[in-house]
């Protein structure tokens, strides 16, 4: 006799106000951790950029990110949609959420119509480009940093926008992925992000890479308070501000899907 297992289940379209648009991301309220293969199959089989998992504490939140093939260390959508989850469906009466993770502790907060999160800052460090990233981009990548990822500075947003990379090869690079970025012509600076090494050809809109480029584009554009978009196919609204060593990350989310995912469980 088999056991069925079920898990509040939210598909949350963050960095947007309207669905169809910025970045999905998996929802899973748990009352207590499931052995992390369950978790990576579950992330598996939704097969979105990342599926975000909470464990509900005495004064804050466990919250875990997996991506189709691995755990994350920071995952800035997934955590907005995770604040949105618990301010709008479940009973929560704070402002301020208060988040433990393999990234330290992370807020999100509301802020008039929108969701603040506070992220650690991730500066890059001019470096010579590897070959792969080279070959991938197949362009003369001269203005390259690196930190958790590499981001490449092009010359205009027709050129973000126009990238075609080769995949293969970004994915033999040593780093969660490749950000690609200039400034904007309607806000501060655009964006895209690659990740094929962690199974995300490319992500819609991504919190954790703008940790490295708010505090580039602050630096360069001499202001802290920044309006950015992430040119995908999806496409996604970020407003940001550099704290120092932190950042502020803030955008809308919207609901698209609630339900259930059914385990069944030999006894």
């Amino acid at each position: 006799m088999t056991s069925t297992k079920t898990i509040p289940y939210f598909h949350v379209d963050a960095f947007t106000s309207r669905v169809f648009s910025g970045n999905p991301a998996g929802v899973c309220p748990l009352e207590e951790w499931l052995d992390d293969n369950t978790l990576q199959q579950i992330a598996a089989e939704n097969n979105l950029s990342e599926t975000a998992f909470f464990v509900r504490k005495k004064d804050h939140f466990e919250l875990r990110w997996f991506a189709p093939k691995t755990e994350v260390d920071l995952c800035g959508h997934a955590t907005l949609a995770s604040g949105f989850v618990i301010f709008n469906h479940l009973e929560f009466s704070s402002d301020v959420i208060l988040f433990s993770t393999r990234s330290g502790p992370l807020t999100v907060k509301k802020k008039n119509s929108l969701l603040e999160m506070d992220f650690p800052a991730r500066p890059g460090k001019s470096i010579s480009a590897p070959g792969p990233l080279v070959k991938g981009l197949g362009i003369n990548v001269a203005d390259v940093y690196k930190s958790r990822d590499y981001m490449v500075i092009l010359d205009s947003e027709d050129e973000v926008r126009n990238m075609k990379p080769d995949f293969h090869e970004l994915s033999k690079l040593d780093c969660t992925g490749v950000i690609i970025t200039t400034k904007g012509r309607d806000v501060d600076f655009v964006s895209r992000f690659f990740a094929p090494r962690v199974g995300i050809p490319e992500d819609p809109v991504t919190g954790s890479s703008h940790c490295t480029l708010i505090p580039f584009w602050a630096e360069k554009l001499g202001k802290k308070a920044l309006t950015a978009h992430q040119v995908s196919g999806r496409g996604g609204e970020l407003f940001c501000t550099l704290l120092g060593d932190r950042v502020s990350i803030a955008g809308n989310a919207v609901l698209y899907l609630q339900g259930n995912i059914c385990l069944k469980a030999e006894p």
